[in-house]
C-alpha cells in the first residue's frame, strides 16, 4: 500500500546502518548497454559475478526486465555457478540499473519496516528515468511493507541513496555540491540545509548532518558521498584521500577531510576518521573516470571492493580488510563497470532486516 505521507511520529523511524543485517540485497541486470557503450558485453559477465559473490553471503533480489529476460539472465548464472536458489526476481522494465539511487530506502521503528520513495529524476541530468520511479512500489510489494511517498512543503523530496550515508545512531553524510548547487543538477529548487535536514529527522531519524564540500572529479552525479566518505561503523568514517597534489581531487579531499576531522555526531563526540587512497586517475576516451575504493558494498559478512588493476589495489583492500576483521573483504574487478560512472555501492541497495 502507498501512503503520500507519515504524520504519525515520523521520528520513531531511523535509517539503519548498512552493516546491520540483510535480508537481501536489491540489484537489476542491464537488458541494455546505454550506459557502457561498447561494452555491454563484459558487463553482463561483471552483473553474474557481482550477483555470484553476493550470493554467496546473502540473498539476492534480482530486477529483470521480463520473463524472456529472467531466462537468459538465469543461464547465465547458471553457466556461472551461481547459487539460483538464493535469488529472487522482480519483473520490471528498467531505464538504468543504479539501485542505489532508484531503489527505496528501508527504514526501521523496533522489528517494523517501511519502505521509502523518494523522487528520482535522473540525477537532474537525463530525461529518460520514468520507468525507475516504479521500482520503490515494485520492492515494497515484493516486501510486502507499506511504501512512504516523501514531500516536504507539499511537493515530493528528490534524494539518491548515493547522495546520502549513515551511522544508524543519527548521523549522516552528505555533500553540498550534490544537494545545494543551485545551479548545476539541481534536485530540489530552493531547498536549503534546513530543508534536507527536516526531511532527514523526519523520515530518517537523523540528529547530526555532516555537511562534506564537493565530491570527485568526473562523478556524474556532482558530489555522491559514497565515492568520498563513508561509515564504517557508528563511530568511525573512512575517507579518500589524494596524495599527488597535481590532482584535480587533493585539494576537494583535503578539505573533505578537514571537515570530517572537526565534525561531530549526533552525541556530540569525534568520529575516528580512516585514509584511504584513491586509485590512479582513469581516463577513457575524453573523460576521466570516477573510480573510488570507497564504493565498497557491504554484506552479510562480507564487504565487496571495487578495483581498478591499480597499484594501490591491495592497499585499499587491507585497510578495509582491518575495518572488518569479522567479514570476508573481496576485491570485485570494476575496471569495466566504472565505464558506466559508477561501481558496486551504486548498483545495489541493502534491504535490511
Amino acid at each position: 500500500m502507498q501512503k503520500t505521507e507519515n504524520t504519525n511520529n515520523i521520528i520513531t523511524w531511523r535509517m539503519p546502518a548498512e552493516w546491520e543485517e540483510h535480508q537481501a540485497t536489491l540489484l537489476s541486470f542491464p537488458h541494455e548497454g546505454r550506459d557502457w557503450p561498447g561494452k555491454f558485453g563484459a558487463i553482463q559477465w561483471a552483473f553474474v559475478e557481482i550477483i555470484r559473490k553476493v550470493a554467496q553471503y546473502e540473498p539476492v533480489i534480482l530486477i529483470v526486465k521480463s520473463k524472456e529476460h529472467q531466462a537468459k539472465v538465469l543461464e547465465m548464472l547458471n553457466r556461472a555457478h551461481a547459487n539460483v536458489s538464493a535469488i529472487s526476481f522482480i519483473e520490471c522494465d528498467t531505464n538504468r540499473n543504479w539501485m542505489r539511487d532508484s531503489g527505496p530506502i528501508i527504514v526501521k521503528d523496533g522489528n517494523k519496516r517501511q519502505a521509502l520513495k523518494f523522487g528520482f529524476n535522473g540525477w537532474a541530468k537525463y530525461p529518460n528515468y520514468r520507468k525507475d520511479l516504479k521500482i520503490p512500489g515494485k520492492v515494497a510489494e515484493f516486501l510486502g511493507i507499506d511504501l512512504i511517498e516523501v514531500k516536504h512543503k507539499g511537493r515530493p523530496v528528490v534524494l539518491e541513496g548515493g547522495a546520502i550515508d549513515v551511522n544508524g545512531c543519527g548521523t549522516l553524510l552528505t555533500t553540498e555540491e550534490c544537494l545545494l548547487s543551485k545551479e548545476v543538477q539541481v534536485r530540489n529548487p530552493g531547498f536549503t540545509k534546513e530543508d534536507y535536514e527536516t526531511v532527514f529527522y523526519k523520515y530518517l531519524g537523523i540528529t547530526k548532518v555532516i555537511w562534506l564540500s564537493e565530491g570527485i572529479q568526473g562523478d556524474d552525479t556532482h558530489g555522491h558521498v559514497d565515492d568520498i566518505a563513508r561509515f564504517v561503523n557508528p563511530n568511525t568514517i573512512i575517507a579518500c584521500t589524494e596524495n599527488e597534489e597535481g590532482d584535480y581531487n587533493h585539494k576537494k579531499l583535503a578539505i573533505n577531510l578537514e571537515i570530517l576531522q572537526n565534525s561531530q555526531l549526533q552525541d556530540g563526540s569525534r568520529p575516528e576518521i580512516v585514509k584511504l587512497p584513491m586509485p590512479g586517475r582513469i581516463n577513457f576516451e575524453d573523460m576521466r573516470l570516477p573510480a573510488s575504493y570507497i564504493n565498497f558494498l557491504i554484506l552479510n559478512n562480507c564487504v565487496l571492493v571495487p578495483t581498478f588493476n591499480d597499484k594501490n589495489d591491495y592497499k585499499a583492500i587491507g585497510i578495509v580488510n582491518e575495518l572488518f576483521p569479522e567479514r570476508d573483504v573481496i576485491g570485485i574487478n570494476a575496471t569495466d563497470l566504472i565505464w558506466g560512472l559508477g561501481t558496486i555501492h551504486c548498483l545495489s541497495h541493502e534491504i535490511v532486516k
